[in-house]
């Protein structure tokens, strides 16, 4: 700990100019704006909103992730998939401080980078590792193929994917100056250090060599179900405990699990994954409604954390918009790693727990309801206590709550992820000449990343 870290007073709630604004460039202004056509659109090199993580010691610093870059929905001659406007980004982690007048400044960025110092790309994963045909297109409508000189040939030239391409979503700090970041394609949990390049990785794929977490001669791997995430689903939310012992995430909402039918479900699992003993625990938490997400989580203590539950509206365009944190609580919560075979109840190696054949999903997409059957049988989820409602709070105009910073006085600094300042495109006959849109993501304010704080009630 640094004299300064201990000397810095950390900035009070009524000494903050809320939304104040994370410093960004501009990556891109090439394309034209659909929202306001005589401009220009600037895709803009700030995008950490993904998540944000306390800085161990400075009161004052706090680091935030970006996800896999730029990127807009497209259809084209391959199927579905996403337009890389920046192909060659490099996700990040920024390390900013909250200055005394309310501004907000970058101290440094770690690019994220693979177990040779290489930087990683934002593009997706293969089949094996979690890929689900989210195809990348280059900024002129193309397939990107493993041969970039040559048109796309499925057999010949296929679809190019990363093994090491990431979307990052979740951000742990730990105390030694290491991350831990968790990612949609898998999901991947990965450790980085303290130069952002990986020295450790958990996922579901027992195949994958890079899995090199073991603990009392275990090869440590998330529970099977995993892998049924949903395409832009995965691993939203990634904390560590205070005692520095524990990896605790949570996917954004229900899985594929077996199938599409699952999306249907207010089911979504929760995974602690104990590093010194190397014990997995799943629990199981309910969505006020299915159509929420979660989206940041951070420690309190051991078995309580702060959750960010909503719903990806627009506050100033619909009026239903919620933006809430729970305080969440594991501590009677059922670990469903531990629930043993009986008649109707198995541990499927592909699907995790079911009843009477149906995946926990299934359960609870056919009826809500069915939330109290499993509490009849011991199965409890997480007990969940509203602490704030953010639009009865704040002046919040943004859509995608996901960062969450929890400062030494019990404050919660909240960031919206801004896209890189831009919202999915509108595709014109894009089985032939790309004609896309590009339209500002946010209407209502100058958008870019920005900084709120408010103190949770109990």
């Amino acid at each position: 700990m640094t004299t300064k870290d201990i000397n810095a007073v950390i900035i009070a709630i009524n000494e903050f100019a809320q939304g104040s604004l994370l410093p960004y460039t501009v990556l891109d202004a090439t394309h034209i704006n659909a929202a306001y056509p005589e401009q220009k659109l600037e895709i803009r090199g700030g995008g950490y909103g993904s998540d944000a993580a306390a800085h161990p010691t400075n009161a004052n610093q706090f680091y935030a992730l970006t996800d896999r870059g730029p990127n807009a929905d497209f259809d084209g001659v391959a199927g579905k998939g996403k337009q890389f406007l920046v192909p060659n980004y490099t996700p990040s982690i920024g390390l900013f401080e909250l200055q005394a007048d309310g501004k907000i400044i970058k101290v440094k960025e770690l690019l994220l980078k693979d177990r040779q110092g290489n930087p990683i790309s934002g593009l997706p994963n293969p089949k094996a590792l979690g890929g689900t045909n989210e195809v990348p297109y280059d900024i002129d409508g193309q397939p990107m193929t493993v041969n970039p000189n040559l048109p796309f040939d499925a057999v010949t030239n296929p679809i190019k994917t990363d093994i090491n391409g990431l979307d990052p979503e979740g951000l742990a700090a730990l105390t030694d100056g290491s991350f831990w970041v968790s990612d949609e394609y898998g999901p991947h949990l990965v450790h980085y250090d303290a130069n952002g390049v990986e020295i450790a990785r958990i996922n579901a794929f027992a195949s994958d060599e890079r899995n090199n977490v073991i603990i009392n001669g275990k090869q440590i791997l998330l529970p099977p179900e995993f892998t049924k995430r949903r395409a832009n689903r995965g691993m939203e939310a990634l904390t560590m405990t205070p005692d520095q012992t524990t990896l605790v995430g949570i996917m954004e909402s229900s899985m594929d699990n077996p199938d599409k039918s699952g999306r249907l479900s207010s089911l979504v699992r929760m995974v602690t994954i104990n590093l010194v003993s190397g014990q997995i625990a799943q629990y199981l938490y309910r969505l006020d409604k299915a159509e929420h997400v979660t989206s940041g989580i951070v420690a309190v203590s051991s078995h309580e954390f702060y959750l960010i539950e909503h719903d990806r509206k627009f506050p100033l365009q619909d009026k239903s918009a919620q933006k809430l944190i729970y305080k969440i609580d594991i501590a009677q919560a059922t670990d469903i790693e531990t629930i043993l075979d009986n008649k109707t109840i198995k541990q499927d190696d592909r699907l995790g727990l079911t009843i009477n054949g149906q995946t926990l999903e299934q359960l609870i997409a056919v009826d809500e309801k069915n939330w109290q059957m499993l509490e009849e049988i011991n199965i409890i989820p997480v007990k969940k206590t509203l602490v704030v409602d953010v639009l009865a709070t704040l002046d919040y105009p943004h859509d995608k709550l996901e960062g969450l910073w929890l400062r030494q006085d019990g404050s919660l600094g909240l960031l919206n992820d801004d896209d890189f300042a831009m919202t999915d495109s509108e595709v014109i006959n894009p089985k032939s000449t790309v004609e896309q849109k590009y339209f500002d993501k946010d209407k209502t304010i100058e958008d870019a990343n920005r900084l709120y704080i408010v103190m949770p009630t109990e």
